[in-house]
């Protein structure tokens, strides 16, 4: 069906692509807000145009969802379809830090086929094929197997009073490296309460399934891609013993904000 060798060069490219153009290799972005709050970044644009052309000529019948570009309708047509962040992070990216990736993701009928992350200023490349097991510069990934909820690591700058007996590690500004990190056992929950698109999280969230993390919603159901309306509410990522636990804690708040 794919050339997985083809893909994998593309989205290195793309990766070395945005590489050129960050800030930690003396590039000056021109930055933007497409809303508040919302930065965008020339290497986003470029990033994005280059994906869109390659992976179109990889798999023609492919539909498209990406952040940065205008969505069209005519993808909910197609059994296929291509989810990608040019750039995810691109707090990161334009602050100079390394805690951004490339994140680009194939979906079949609601279920990524193949996921990859591109960190190259992390010297890292993530991949994934469903059913066959996820890789991190070609060495398996095996999820973290904690039993417990308490002392849990999870990727955060700090942590509510509820969940004091957490312990927080290091947090790219990337959702999909967050995501990646339960899979590669640097993690052992991702946790999010909100409204979030599934370009962020198709790629990543295949990759911690195929090393062996629980995947939900906040709600603890499964998720689903290339829908009509391209968001869900909250995303939880652990360790699959701790997963039933994490639901239960964060129902409350849940339900409170959807």
């Amino acid at each position: 069906m794919i050339d997985y060798d083809r893909f994998h060069a593309i989205i290195r490219s793309a990766g070395e692509m945005a590489l050129a153009l960050w800030p930690g290799h003396g590039h000056a972005p021109q930055v933007w807000e497409k809303t508040p709050g919302s930065p965008v970044c020339d290497a986003d644009i470029a990033v994005d145009a280059f994906l869109k052309r390659e992976l179109a000529a990889l798999l023609p019948s492919a539909g498209w969802l990406s952040e940065e570009t205008v969505d069209h309708p005519d993808r909910l047509e197609r059994g296929l379809c291509w989810l990608v962040d040019p750039v995810d992070g691109t707090r990161d990216f334009v602050r100079g830090r390394p805690g951004w990736s490339v994140s680009v993701a194939l979906v079949s009928e609601g279920r990524p086929l193949i996921g990859a992350l591109s960190a190259p200023a992390r010297r890292e490349y993530w991949a994934a094929i469903a059913g066959q097991g996820a890789t991190r510069n070609g060495l398996p990934l095996q999820a973290s197997k904690r039993g417990v909820l308490a002392g849990s690591r999870v990727p955060a700058d700090s942590l509510p009073k509820a969940d004091a007996d957490l312990v927080t590690v290091d947090k790219p500004n990337s959702i999909a490296l967050r995501i990646a990190m339960v899979g590669a056992n640097e993690a052992d929950l991702l946790a999010t309460l909100r409204w979030g698109f599934e370009w962020d999280i198709a790629a990543a969230s295949l990759i911690a399934r195929e090393a062996g993390a629980a995947v939900s919603d906040a709600f603890g159901q499964p998720l689903a891609y290339n829908k009509r309306d391209p968001r869900a509410f909250g995303l939880l990522v652990t360790a699959p013993a701790i997963h039933a636990a994490a639901v239960d804690r964060l129902a409350d708040r849940a339900a409170k904000m959807v």
